[in-house]
């Protein structure tokens, strides 16, 4: 069995918004129903989920795909640089955070296993100013390992 991407996707987001407390986006900024219907941006601080180019490992010849270790960067972005530090700290606590020889944060993968969180790149806060304010971003990269369950 080859090993899907987009439940790892949608299992990381979904940690990193109960880690968080704040709105994840996959690849967009996250958006909120209004009570007219209509989708809104949501307001800051919010995190984007994106996907990086991945490797797979595994046993030779008979499957390609029995480990694969998806890639992806999370950007915390807010009004201010203590904001996004302090988002920034919640998603890596949430990600890659242990208590006790556990993850702090269970990471929940229909029919895979975690075998493996990492932090690639921790790239601090950088600000952006535009005529609708200053935005600061900053930059996670993480790969999740995952195997068949």
């Amino acid at each position: 069995m080859s090993l899907a991407r987009l439940p790892v996707t949608r299992a990381l987001a979904m940690l990193i918004e109960q880690a968080t407390g704040r709105p994840c986006g996959v690849a967009e900024l996250p958006r909120a129903r209004t009570e007219s219907g209509e989708w809104n941006p949501t307001a800051a601080p919010y995190t984007i989920l994106d996907s990086l180019p991945s490797a797979f490992t595994g046993p030779p010849l008979w499957d390609w795909h029995a480990d694969a270790a998806w890639t992806y960067q999370v950007t915390s972005v807010g009004e201010r640089g203590d904001q996004v530090q302090w988002l920034a700290d919640r998603v890596r606590a949430g990600v890659v955070g242990r208590s006790g020889g556990r993850w702090t944060h269970h990471l929940r993968v229909p029919q895979a296993r975690v075998i493996d969180r990492e932090l690639d790149h921790d790239a601090g806060g950088e600000t952006s100013v535009s005529a609708a304010g200053a935005i600061v971003s900053y930059v996670q990269r993480f790969t999740i390992t995952v195997t068949p369950a």
